[in-house]
């Protein structure tokens, strides 16, 4: 049976999932979120816009690993980029 390999990096990442998670379940309880339509093609809330950032975000990384030679340092620059402007005006 393979284990995975749980390295500082990849602790971090999956850590920083669920801090992320356990802040949004926080906000939602102190100030619940309504749907509402950004430059999205679809009414979301902060979950719903949290959800495509992170599945659109490992999109961007795969893209850049199976396509380019540049450092993952400009993809996740890219990513934090695009989550901050999903997450605001998606």
């Amino acid at each position: 049976m393979a284990w995975m390999s749980w390295t500082l990096p990849t602790a971090a990442f999956f850590a920083g999932i669920a801090m992320i998670l356990v802040a949004m379940t926080v906000w939602q309880a102190i100030s619940p979120s309504v749907e509402r339509r950004g430059f999205l093609p679809i009414e979301t809330t902060r979950g719903d816009r949290l959800f495509i950032g992170l599945l659109s975000s490992a999109f961007i990384h795969l893209g850049f690993v199976a396509l380019s030679e540049i450092a993952l340092g400009v993809a996740t620059a890219l990513c934090v980029i695009w989550m901050l402007i999903l997450m605001r005006w998606g």
